[in-house]
């Protein structure tokens, strides 16, 4: 179970500014939002500010938030920091000003505050109608497939937030988290990128088991059982423990997939996501495409 601060406990169970903002008809102020990361990699924000377009200040701010605990506490908190502020004050917010005011979050959950800072950084450059820095254009190499992270993200996180492991960069990105295939790639960007700023040499980490699940068809129901624990081992499980939660396979008759949530997940209001976004997906584009998952 994760360390969390009185903080993040706080915003966890009583988010503040949680929640859609409509449009508004009142002259002269502006709606816009912005998107980052995705439901089908664990975590998403859509951040939404209502702006004074004379002033370009941010008169309020809420968001929607598909994640973990840090997740929820690092952009209610985002909320709060930035709302009064002008948008080139709120530019200037960081990911560690967002850990910094929840009073720290666990090592491996900063990449929750970074999802803030990038979607912060979406939201203001669609106000302005400008493109997005080349840091979040993502036209880079793709580095981890499992998460979408990419070259550019990689050597961003890593100038701005001094990471010198692969540990660190998988803490504030997830990227290497889920099938581990792209380990020695990011071990080889973070030497180049702190070769490039004249720092230490990372540390190694010692590269996971890709998943090697089958998609050919037909399947048996001993193989699509298979399959399904694979993936269910490798990339769902860790990342529900890592918020105590847990799942496992319950039953498979034909196409129908039975699962078990257990733990903070039978409990979170998130919980139907969870199971047919995250997990349904996954599963589908892994094991077979024809599968329904259903809880039990």
């Amino acid at each position: 179970m994760w360390d969390y601060s009185e903080k993040v406990l706080d915003l966890f169970y009583h988010p503040k500014n949680q929640g859609p903002m409509d449009p508004t008809p009142e002259p002269g102020i502006r709606v816009v939002t912005g998107d980052v990361g995705s439901i089908t990699c664990g975590d998403a924000l859509r951040l939404y500010l209502k702006v004074e377009e004379a002033t370009e200040r941010i008169l309020a701010a809420s968001f929607q938030t598909f994640g973990c605990t840090s997740a929820i506490a690092s952009s209610s908190a985002l909320t709060e920091l930035i709302t009064g502020l002008t948008l080139d004050q709120a530019l200037k917010i960081t990911n560690r000003d967002i850990a910094d005011y929840l009073g720290g979050l666990p090592p491996a959950k900063m990449h929750c505050s970074v999802m803030g800072q990038e979607a912060l950084e979406a939201a203001i450059y669609r106000y302005r109608g400008i493109p997005l820095p080349v840091h979040t254009d993502d036209d880079s190499a793709l580095i981890c497939s499992c998460f979408g992270i990419s070259e550019s993200k990689i050597r961003r996180l890593v100038r701005e937030n001094h990471l010198t492991t692969v540990e660190e960069v998988t803490a504030y990105s997830k990227a290497g988290g889920g099938c581990g295939s792209c380990l020695a790639d990011i071990e080889d960007l973070i030497a180049t990128v702190l070769a490039e700023g004249g720092s230490e040499r990372p540390s190694v980490a010692e590269p996971r088991d890709p998943v090697q699940v089958k998609t050919s068809a037909p399947l048996t129901t001993l193989q699509k059982i298979a399959h399904i624990q694979t993936v269910l081992e490798q990339q769902v499980r860790p990342l529900l423990i890592a918020d105590g939660g847990d799942v496992e396979l319950y039953d498979v008759d034909g196409d129908q997939v039975w699962l078990r949530l257990k733990g903070a997940c039978t409990s979170c209001a998130s919980s139907q996501d969870t199971l047919k976004l995250a997990i349904e997906t996954r599963l589908r584009e892994q094991v077979w495409p024809q599968l329904t998952v259903h809880a039990v």
